[in-house]
């Protein structure tokens, strides 16, 4: 085949339009480096990629995608989905740690404050005031 002419190409991409735009995007991928898959037979870039998508040697469905891709302004990015199961695993303490770092470490996570003589303890306090009140009721 000497020569291609759009003709040749109609039967693989059936659209007039897309063809132009499929070649030229193979044309684009070609003069970047990309192997070619018919001898080039002294032809430039955009007569090589008609006679590949005439020849069926290339993807078209690839082509497509590269080109659309090509054309976004804002590429699509993939995001990792989430977990919509979540669990809770136990907490795990470091190797050596005994009762007394534990409770160390509650201390620190729950703010405990000790009461010296002269201050108000406000659980003490709270709790003469509900007395034994049970609340399950109200909720």
């Amino acid at each position: 085949m000497a020569r291609v002419t759009v003709e040749d190409c109609v039967t693989r991409v059936p659209n007039r339009f897309e063809l132009v735009l499929v070649a030229a995007q193979r044309a684009r991928d070609i003069a970047s480096g990309a192997l070619i898959t018919v001898d080039r037979d002294n032809d430039k870039n955009p007569v090589v990629a008609l006679r590949e998508i005439a020849e069926y040697t290339i993807e078209v469905d690839a082509l497509q995608n590269a080109l659309v891709t090509g054309l976004q302004k804002q590429p699509e990015i993939d995001e990792p989905e989430e977990d919509t199961e979540l669990s809770i695993d136990e907490q795990t303490w470091p190797d050596g740690a005994g009762a007394q770092a534990i409770d160390e470490e509650l201390k620190d996570d729950m703010q405990f404050v000790d009461v010296e003589e002269g201050e108000v303890d406000l659980e003490s306090e709270v709790e003469e005031k509900l007395g034994d009140a049970d609340f399950s009721d109200e909720i």
